[in-house]
């Protein structure tokens, strides 16, 4: 389910810790996890045809798939104009717990959203940290712990 980017901002903060729950569940399996996914080699057939590779995804990447569309935290919003989400998450030491449950909901929405269009792109955010890093300040923020 995704939901409606105009009214969102309600239903996000109405959810219990229990509704963020597989979400955070998550963190210990990602951070024990070293590879987030792998290209397939490029075959070639019989008659010379090539088959582009494509990119398996871990077991963590599907189920994190899984729980954001559960819960469900994915927004819909122009999530590829939008540059403020952009600059916070090539930043490396972007400090998330800057930020609302919502714009860290858009965030997740971009970066998966973005996987559509560039095969590999969440495995990366993943690989980066990004992702871990935007969950546990989310898990902060339900947690009552944010700054």
């Amino acid at each position: 389910m995704i939901l409606d980017g105009k009214n969102c901002r309600d239903r996000i903060n109405a959810y219990t810790k229990q509704d963020w729950q597989p979400l955070f569940e998550l963190i210990p399996w990602i951070e024990r996890t070293s590879s987030f996914g792998e290209w397939e080699p490029i075959i070639k057939d019989e008659e010379g045809a090539i088959q582009l590779p494509m990119f398996l995804p871990a077991n963590i990447v599907s189920r994190f798939l899984e729980v954001v569309y559960a819960i469900p935290i994915i927004v819909g919003f122009d999530w590829a104009a939008w540059d403020e989400g952009r600059k916070m998450a090539s930043d490396e030491n972007f400090d998330f717990d800057s930020t609302d449950l919502v714009t860290k909901c858009k965030l997740i929405t971009a970066i998966v959203r973005n996987d559509r269009f560039c095969e590999g792109a969440l495995a990366s955010s993943f690989e980066s940290g990004l992702i871990l890093r935007i969950i546990r300040s989310m898990e902060k923020e339900v947690n009552g712990n944010k700054r």
